[in-house]
C-alpha cells in the first residue's frame, strides 16, 4: 500500500466502491451486496480488498456470519453514504431543472415547526418560484441532525439536544418553543381554571417515545413537580395519531403550542393550567458548519428568519 493523500484517492476510488461500502454497511453481508449491485461475490471480495489496501485499514470485520463496520470503517461509510446522497440529489435536481424547474430543496423540521413556521415559508418561495420542487421530513432533533450529517436533507429546523452538535453545526434561532398541557373540549378537566397536577395523572397520557430528547425533557419535568411519569400511557411520534385520540378520547397530553393552536381556536382542544411546566428551548435553522448553501437554500433560511 503507498499512503494515502488526495490526489491518490481521486485517481482511483470510484462511485463503484463507495456504493459497495454503502451496500456493504446496510447488508453486513458479502453475498447480499454481490447480489444487489449484480456482481459476483468473487468480484465484491477483490473490490473490498483495493478498497481496503488503498486505505491501509480493514473497513469490515470478517466473521462467520456477518460483517460489522469495523470503528475507522464508520467514518469511511458516512463519507461513502453523503457523496452518494449528494450524486443523487444531483441528478433528481439536474433532470427536473431540464425539464423546466426550478430545482430542489429538501428540508426537515420538528413537529413544532411543520405546523407552522415550515408550511408558512414553503407558500411564500413557491411564489418565488412556483416549480421548485421540496421535500419535508418530519421527525426529532436528533434524527435531522443524523440526516444532515448524511447529506439527506439541505438544512433543518429543530434545536441541539447536546453541546458537541455546536462543533458540526451553524443554528440561527427562530425563537423558543413553549409546550402546553391538552385535553378535548369534552375531558372533565377542561371546565376548569386550574387543574391539580394529581387529577390530571389520574387520566390516560400520550407521549413522546422513551429516549428521544424531549421525553427526556418531560421526564425531567414531571421529576421536578415531584411525580411519576404515568404508568397508563400511549407513546408515540405521530402527530396525526395524537391530535386524533386526543380529539376522541380522554386522555392528556403534553405538545408545542404551535401544534395545537389552530385545534384550540376551533375549539376542540382546551389548554389547561397546571403546576407542570416544561421549560421552552429555542429552535432555530441548522446547517452543516463550513459547507457552501445553495442560493435556494439560502433564499429559504431568509423566509424562514423572517418571520422571527
Amino acid at each position: 500500500m503507498t499512503d494515502l493523500n488526495y490526489a491518490s484517492l481521486n485517481n482511483w476510488l470510484k462511485y463503484k466502491h463507495l456504493v459497495l461500502i454503502e451496500t456493504l454497511a446496510r447488508t453486513n453481508n458479502m453475498h447480499l451486496a454481490a447480489e444487489h449491485m449484480n456482481l459476483s461475490q468473487p468480484a465484491v471480495s477483490k473490490m473490498l480488498k483495493e478498497i481496503e489496501n488503498l486505505l491501509g485499514f480493514a473497513v469490515f470485520e470478517r466473521l462467520p456470519r456477518n460483517m460489522p463496520v469495523t470503528a475507522l470503517g464508520e467514518f469511511v461509510v458516512l463519507y461513502a453514504q453523503r457523496v452518494l446522497n449528494d450524486a443523487k440529489h444531483f441528478v433528481e435536481e439536474l433532470e427536473i431543472m431540464r425539464l423546466g424547474g426550478h430545482g430542489f430543496l429538501r428540508i426537515g423540521g420538528i413537529f413544532a415547526a411543520t405546523a407552522i413556521v415550515i408550511p408558512n415559508s414553503i407558500i411564500k418561495i413557491k411564489k418565488k418560484w412556483p416549480l421548485l420542487s421540496i421535500d419535508v421530513v418530519e421527525q426529532t432533533s436528533d434524527h435531522l441532525m443524523e440526516m444532515l450529517s448524511e447529506h439527506t436533507i439541505d438544512l433543518a429546523v429543530g434545536r441541539f439536544t447536546n453541546e458537541m452538535q455546536s462543533q458540526y453545526f451553524d443554528f440561527r434561532p427562530l425563537g423558543p418553543e413553549p409546550f402546553c398541557i391538552v385535553v378535548n373540549q369534552s375531558h372533565p378537566c377542561a371546565a376548569m381554571d386550574y387543574c391539580e397536577l394529581k387529577d390530571l395523572l389520574e387520566w390516560p397520557w400520550l407521549l413522546y417515545p422513551k429516549g428521544t430528547p424531549i421525553r427526556d425533557r418531560m421526564e425531567g419535568a414531571f421529576s421536578r413537580a415531584n411525580v411519576k411519569v404515568p404508568l397508563n400511557t400511549v407513546n408515540t411520534m405521530s402527530m396525526q395519531t395524537f391530535l386524533q385520540m386526543l380529539k376522541t378520547s380522554p386522555m392528556v397530553a403534553m405538545l408545542p403550542e404551535a401544534m395545537v393552536q389552530q385545534q384550540v381556536k376551533e375549539g376542540h382542544l382546551k389548554i389547561i393550567k397546571t403546576e407542570l411546566q416544561l421549560k421552552a428551548q429555542d429552535y432555530g435553522v441548522l446547517t452543516r458548519k463550513g459547507e457552501s448553501i445553495s442560493d435556494i437554500a439560502q433564499t429559504f433560511i431568509d423566509i424562514l428568519l423572517a418571520q422571527v
